[in-house]
């Protein structure tokens, strides 16, 4: 599991909807978005979609969160001979267990 910059954090991302909302997106007090497969941290679009704003610090602790690992993630599945559009990725490249991923302490 990953471990976040600050309890803010955390608390913002593992955020739980009073009104039962499943998809954070369609949360209103869901403000974090958080993708454990590219280390990346979001400021949530209430739009209607699922568009969020990536920032590089903390809005509560202002520390600097890691690197986005999204390029990383395509090259890696790309070696692979993966295409992430019609095959699934592997299980080690799905979240914060794969080599690279920031884990906090």
């Amino acid at each position: 599991m990953t471990q976040h910059c600050c309890e803010e954090m955390t608390s913002r991302v593992n955020v739980r909807c009073d009104q039962h909302h499943d998809d954070p997106f369609a949360c209103p007090d869901a403000l974090i978005a958080f993708s454990a497969d590219f280390q990346e941290y979001g400021l949530i679009i209430h739009d209607g979609g699922t568009s969020s704003i990536t920032i590089d610090f903390c809005p509560w602790c202002g520390r600097r969160l890691p690197d986005s690992q999204r390029d990383r993630w395509f090259e890696e599945l790309e070696r692979a001979g993966i295409d992430p559009g019609d095959d699934e990725a592997p299980a080690e490249l799905q979240d914060d267990r794969r080599p690279g991923s920031a884990q906090r302490e």
